[in-house]
């Protein structure tokens, strides 16, 4: 599910999902909020916030894309 988070000044935030043209509200401004890169020594993915800080691994990608969208939306539900 995608959520639209429409801020006071019309501007609206939301995690990029093809599910929806987005393009149709406007002109895109899109960011990596976080990095996912394989720790070969430790065999796992590692999901880094914009700080550099890894706060989440898992041995499967998939995991940690899933982990990625729940806490970016957790995020923008409280911000």
């Amino acid at each position: 599910m995608t959520t639209l988070h429409v801020l006071p000044d019309g501007t609206i935030k939301s995690l990029f999902t093809e599910a929806l043209d987005l393009t149709t509200l406007g002109p895109l401004e899109v960011q990596r909020a976080m990095a996912i890169e394989f720790d070969n020594s430790a065999q796992v993915w590692r999901v880094f916030n914009p700080y550099g800080q890894s706060v989440y691994d898992s041995p499967s990608r998939e995991d940690c894309l899933v982990w990625e969208r729940q806490h970016l939306n957790r995020v923008l539900e409280n911000s």
